[in-house]
């Protein structure tokens, strides 16, 4: 889970290297620190994501989570 600190702190980087430039140590960190703030916004999303369903005008149901794994499942068997 990304903190609010972590966030802040990527901000004070990004403003910081576009101010004056980074140091290695610091480069090294913002990389590090925006792959985390990344990965914990692609979970959230994709959990967001496998609740929803789609209600179609003629009252059919679909789960996208469900459509999603089957279309990737499709996807692996062409290969």
């Amino acid at each position: 889970m990304v903190t609010q600190d972590t966030i802040n702190r990527i901000n004070e980087l990004y403003h910081k290297s576009k101010a004056e430039g980074l140091t290695p140590e610091e480069a090294k960190e913002q990389i590090e620190l925006r792959k985390e703030y990344v990965a914990a916004f692609r979970n959230n999303l994709r959990g967001t994501l496998d609740t929803i369903k789609i209600k179609n005008p003629d009252g059919s149901i679909i789960d996208v989570k469900k459509r999603h794994d089957e279309k990737m499942k499709n996807n692996e068997d062409k290969k």
